[in-house]
């Protein structure tokens, strides 16, 4: 499939020979292998993207793909019989999964006996699905959003046809199932052009693109909010246009996972892939 730039989107061959070994049997380590093959550069000296628990050595009896291995999706896995839980965020609270993070924290305890009692392999996917080429994660975002035509992979802004902040607000709840966004800006202005960063880019990143993009709208996964949410407050009083639209974490970046399931399957045929969402931990009262 060809992009907007002209990027073909995750070819099966690589150098004119098929990247996949079809098998009847995979282990953990196996089935890594196989999709670092896909992206350039892997194996990286340093990732976060390591096993959280379990062995590369064990044998697959299914997969499930997610955003946050949660106590739900670890009972959703076990009812499935799927023992291998490919996750894009931190099992254990914390970006390089210390257990020691906090001294002795019975959270971090329950959850690592959980999955060991039902030998339960866990491997984060983070840096590696966004060095994919296209970006894995901002690739499902634009497929869910049925922004694919606008998406180009070397860039963080699309155009859209213009539509109101409010009307670009409600097809994002209607695409992507989020009952409600935060939101700053009028909800009358013109949009055309979005800076897409789902996820948690950090401030830095969010304000170094709308000052050089001067995007209508900047669209988040997660904010700093004395950095991002300030700065924008600020702008915006200073009659500069950027609004802004927090999705939240989780659900910013689960269509991206979603996909990995879909782009899995066919490369394991012999394995079930399932995609279970994990969701957005908070409630509006």
């Amino acid at each position: 499939m060809t992009l907007a730039g002209g990027a073909v989107l995750f070819s099966d061959t690589v150098t004119g020979s098929s990247t996949w070994e079809f098998k009847k049997e995979y282990t953990v380590q196996e089935i890594i292998d196989s999709i670092l093959k896909e992206v350039p550069g892997a194996p990286f000296a340093t990732t976060v993207d390591t096993l959280k628990s379990g062995s590369g050595n064990m044998v697959v009896t299914g997969i499930i793909t997610t955003m946050f291995t949660t106590l739900p999706v670890i009972e959703q896995a076990i009812k499935l019989k799927a023992n291998f839980i490919i996750a894009h965020e931190p099992t254990f609270y914390n970006h390089e999964d210390d257990k020691d993070w906090v001294k002795d924290n019975s959270i971090v305890k329950k959850k690592a006996d959980l999955l060991e009692k039902n030998k339960i392999t866990v491997w984060r996917f983070h840096d590696y699905s966004h060095a994919l080429k296209p970006d894995a994660i901002s690739y499902g975002v634009a497929m869910k959003t049925g922004w694919l035509r606008y998406y180009n992979p070397d860039e963080l802004i699309l155009k859209l046809p213009s539509q109101t902040l409010q009307q670009l607000c409600t097809h994002l709840k209607k695409s992507l199932g989020i009952p409600q966004l935060r939101v700053i800006g009028n909800l009358q202005q013109k949009c055309e052009t979005i800076a897409l960063l789902p996820g948690a880019w950090g401030g830095k990143a969010h304000l170094s693109i709308v000052e050089e993009k001067h995007p209508d709208v900047l669209i988040v996964g997660e904010i700093s909010e004395w950095e991002t949410g300030e700065y924008i407050r600020d702008s915006k009083a200073f009659g500069a246009k950027t609004a802004l639209i927090i999705l939240g974490h989780s659900v910013s970046e689960e269509p991206g996972m979603e996909w990995v399931a879909q782009w899995m399957k066919p490369k394991f045929p012999g394995i079930k892939i399932h995609h279970i969402a994990s969701g957005n931990p908070f409630t509006w009262v």
